[in-house]
């Protein structure tokens, strides 16, 4: 029996939503593959830091920032005496 091109279409059409999900899943895991290489090249480049070493950074700057601190208050200090010893 001869088919008709609606019948052809629609066996085609059977085909392909056979075949679309398969599809579309490979083209969404290539997109997806595609954007994590751009995202990590991207992040690459970025000067980033661990958050490991951003606190231990972070510590020194603390304990830096005491000392510089303190040191101030010394030299103010001892300028004061030095002005009273000076009259």
């Amino acid at each position: 029996m001869p088919r008709s091109p609606q019948d052809l279409f629609s066996e085609l059409r059977g085909q392909l939503d056979q075949f679309m999900p398969d599809m579309a899943r490979v083209a969404r895991d290539d997109v997806e593959q595609h954007v994590r290489m751009a995202v990590t090249s991207v992040i690459d480049r970025l000067d980033l830091v661990t958050r490991e070493e951003f606190d231990a950074q972070s510590a020194v700057l603390t304990r830096t920032r005491e000392k510089v601190e303190a040191l101030e208050k010394r030299v103010a200090a001892l300028e004061e005496q030095l002005g009273r010893d000076q009259q």
